[in-house]
């Protein structure tokens, strides 16, 4: 017997029936589809390599300036945080990590690169798609009290008092850092993917989540002692792409991303839980300061 293919198709609402994202009685509304996600951005890093067998000296003028266009979009095709860097090592050239509320405008630079003309003089070496988010492990400030005084600090003391309404006053700022970061304008960067651990014995996924959120706490104080010296991002890849979350670290110089990276390795959350990706490290230039240090000028 075959089946009637109908019975695979959504049905249509009927008539008289509640309008699109109005929920059954009972039932909270729907949301309206969209593509803007309810909270944080999109975000792209993308990584390429320039095909030099393909070029005859230096680059034709007018790929240059094709190159030039598709790093500094006009109007409506640019998007809220845009920043290029070339690249050290032979793994790719240059990259740039790109975010927006809206994904075509993200999806869009890259489409730009790889465009008929310039298009043939590059191809794409990595790429990781991403939004941002505020961490489930930011603490509320009724937690950030109670975790003050786990340190020491007197429950009724004028201290613990001033320290929490400090963190009070930081923590829209904070979380908003972290949806719609600034990207720094230091010169140089490192990005990296990296998953949690699901391995027997050592699954992150299995653990309570008031030990997650004390090894993570540990972590989050050792990168304290880089404020001013290195900024960074945690955009969540989890459902958009293979690794889980991409880490954007900005330095002040390399040797602070080294140092920081170095340290943190030794946090329980990184030492026994963290699998990592590919690294890049960046320094930050503009289209024509690529094309320079890539030799095609």
């Amino acid at each position: 017997m075959t089946s009637d293919p109908s019975q695979s198709r959504p049905s249509a609402p009927s008539a008289g029936g509640p309008p699109p994202g109005v929920g059954r009685p009972g039932h909270a509304p729907l949301p309206e589809p969209s593509v803007v996600p309810e909270e944080g951005w999109h975000c792209g890093h993308y990584f390429y390599r320039f095909r030099r067998e393909m070029f005859d000296g230096s680059i034709a003028p007018n790929h240059r300036d094709q190159f030039l266009a598709a790093l500094n979009p006009t109007g409506d095709a640019v998007p809220e945080r845009l920043a290029s860097y070339w690249i050290s090592g032979h793994d790719c050239d240059f990259g740039i990590m790109v975010m927006d509320p809206d994904p075509a405008k993200v999806d869009g630079i890259h489409q730009a690169i790889m465009a008929p003309g310039i298009g043939r003089l590059i191809e794409p070496a990595w790429s990781f798609v991403s939004v941002s988010e505020v961490s489930e492990y930011v603490p509320s400030i009724e937690e950030y009290r109670q975790r003050l005084i786990k340190e020491g600090n007197a429950p009724d003391s004028p201290e613990l008092a001033a320290k929490v309404a400090a963190y009070e006053r930081r923590l829209p700022m904070m979380n908003r850092n972290r949806l719609q970061p600034e990207i720094p304008d230091w010169p140089s960067a490192c990005f990296y993917p990296m998953n949690k651990s699901r391995v027997p014995g050592a699954n992150w996924f299995m653990e309570p989540f008031s030990a997650r959120n004390q090894m993570m706490a540990e972590h989050a104080q050792s990168g304290m002692a880089f404020a001013g010296k290195v900024s960074q991002l945690i955009s969540v890849g989890v459902g958009l792409d293979d690794w889980e979350w991409m880490v954007t670290l900005w330095g002040r110089n390399p040797q602070y991303l080294k140092d920081i990276v170095y340290k943190m390795r030794f946090d329980q959350a990184s030492a026994k839980y963290a699998e990592f990706g590919p690294f890049y490290v960046g320094y930050k230039a503009n289209a024509d300061e690529i094309l320079d240090h890539c030799r095609l000028l």
